[in-house]
């Protein structure tokens, strides 16, 4: 808390680029929250959720499709031209780090989904103050429950569950409102040089790229907090009002 009466300056902003089927990206959000909750002045972050698609051209499964326990590791190994043993690798460490974080992945479970209307539903949800909690939801339905977060009807009941309104997310969805916004972060990220995800981007001064421990992140935002622009003074003396009266010049 600030001393009473201390002139504060602005907050910080975060804007971090993810997906809600990337899981460094949920890796990354458990770290950046254990960081947030150590940070003094937590309660001036803001923190805005940016769309990156890690595979645009994805097909979505429909709800209730069945997934075979090694398809993740398939659709992995085809990804990056390696053996389906060595992506179960991948997926059984990426697990552990998880579990260490408190996060329960269950790659055999994962439903393939395009994205693109999930980074739709965060940001109706930015606009309705709700976008953390969305963004939590997704990815915990895609990672931990086998949700088909690319089906529609299956986003409009998981974003109905974080606090959003099912039939103006359904309307959304339907008239695409929100795909320009979409595809503006995807191009704002493209000209920041963004390539990989998570991504963090504090106060538009220091970027963050991977899933980095919590005392990493901690001290960007503690460097971000001290390096802040606080309203300097060029002229002062003149007459003011405040919470206590007005200041009056004698003989006026």
């Amino acid at each position: 808390m600030e001393p009473a009466g201390a002139v504060v300056g602005p907050g910080v902003k975060v804007e971090i680029w993810s997906d809600v089927v990337c899981p460094w990206c949920h890796i990354g959000k458990r770290r950046f929250e254990a960081a947030l909750a150590r940070f003094a002045h937590r309660d001036a972050v803001e923190v805005e959720w940016k769309a990156f698609e890690l595979d645009p051209g994805a097909p979505s499964a429909a709800a209730g499709e069945p997934v075979t326990p090694t398809e993740y590791a398939e659709r992995l190994a085809r990804k990056y031209g390696t053996s389906v043993a060595g992506a179960q690798q991948m997926t059984d460490s990426m697990t552990q780090q998880a579990a260490a974080e408190g996060l329960d992945f269950r790659f055999d479970r994962a439903v393939r989904a395009n994205t693109f209307d999930a980074h739709q539903v965060l940001h109706l949800a930015a606009e309705r103050g709700v976008q953390d909690g969305v963004e939590e939801r997704l990815l915990t339905a895609y990672f931990s429950e086998g949700e088909a977060v690319g089906d529609r009807e299956t986003l409009v009941r998981l974003a109905a569950e974080a606090g959003l309104d099912a039939d103006e997310v359904r309307a959304a969805l339907t008239d695409q409102r929100y795909a320009g916004a979409v595809r503006a972060d995807e191009a704002e990220a493209q000209a920041l040089g963004i390539s990989g995800v998570p991504f963090f981007v504090v106060d538009r001064k220091y970027g963050v790229n991977g899933a980095q421990s919590a005392d990493v992140l901690l001290q960007v935002l503690e460097r971000a907090w001290a390096e802040r622009t606080p309203l300097i003074p060029v002229i002062s003396g003149g007459e003011v009002c405040g919470p206590d009266g007005c200041s009056v010049r004698p003989g006026a």
